[in-house]
């Protein structure tokens, strides 16, 4: 069973988020950063720290010019901080080889330092309004419902779920973007994982999942994200100090963070060892790039 593109097409153009990347006078640039900071992280979190980059930093190159501890600042709570680096690394290779100007083209975009299957994929689609299968967490389970009759989708397999996604495109590039970003906000939105809102899905009356009964997902569980107590918390925790200051601190203000020193100890190896954090000749820590 497909789905009819124009159907969920005019539901997006009534029904879809009013979000500055998505409006007409977003660049590239700034679609590019919206997707480095929506990975794993809300639109509500997300919104305000984009608006403040895009202000901050207009282009790449402006982006490229700023020391990696002033980015990891402006990052401020957005959680997963390395991405935060591989934007800026990304940002250098545009200004460099690129005219300043994010690349169009897929594999060029894949070339770029943290550019993923994902997210080069969304930067054409949606920075250019080009053809090409984006394919996120919320596009997966709407096929796997609407098309194949499955309560959600299982483990993922880039080549399996861009080849749905790609017969499912209009062949035109501006629809098949627009389709892309339907198909994502209705995940989002209505077909989501728990308690998903059928009576307002546009495509409900040709859904392959309403058709079958609504089975119930049977396949591997899918593993429960947890926060309190772990390495990830305990980063962001030695994080949090370094950006509340202006000076390098010594280690002893870092250990009041946590009481598990080793567990701390070795959060702060693998700051130093990712490049968020730096040690200055004297023995003390700060962000990279500032001292």
């Amino acid at each position: 069973m497909a789905i009819d593109p124009d159907i969920l097409i005019d539901w997006f153009a009534e029904q879809g988020r009013d979000l500055p990347w998505r409006r007409a006078e977003c660049t590239p640039w700034g679609v590019l950063v919206s997707e480095i900071m929506l990975q794993q992280t809300p639109v509500a979190r997300v919104r305000p720290v984009w608006e403040e980059w895009l202000e901050r930093w207009p282009r790449p190159s402006a982006l490229a010019a700023a020391a990696q501890g002033e980015v990891l600042r402006a990052w401020g709570k957005l959680g997963y901080p390395r991405r935060a680096l591989r934007l800026h690394a990304a940002a250098e290779v545009i200004a460099r080889d690129h005219g300043d100007v994010v690349p169009s083209d897929v594999d060029t975009l894949l070339a770029l330092p943290g550019i993923g299957v994902y997210t080069a994929r969304a930067v054409a689609a949606f920075g250019y309004g080009k053809r090409a299968p984006v394919v996120d967490t919320n596009v997966r389970r709407v096929v796997a419902r609407a098309v194949h009759g499955a309560g959600d989708a299982g483990p993922a397999s880039n080549t399996r779920d861009l080849a749905d996604v790609e017969e499912l495109l209009p062949d035109r590039d501006a629809p098949a973007a627009s389709f892309s970003a339907a198909l994502m906000e209705l995940g989002a939105l209505v077909c989501v994982a728990r308690g998903p809102r059928c009576a307002d899905c546009p495509l409900h009356a040709d859904c392959a999942w309403q058709h079958a009964g609504r089975p119930a997902y049977t396949g591997p569980a899918k593993p429960v994200q947890r926060f309190a107590g772990t390495d990830r918390q305990v980063r962001g925790l030695l994080l949090d100090v370094l950006r509340g200051t202006a000076e390098p601190v010594p280690k002893e203000r870092l250990d009041l963070v946590w009481s598990k020193a080793g567990q701390r100890d070795r959060c702060l190896d693998s700051l130093l060892v990712d490049g968020l954090v730096e040690q200055t000749p004297d023995g003390r820590f700060a962000l990279p790039g500032e001292y």
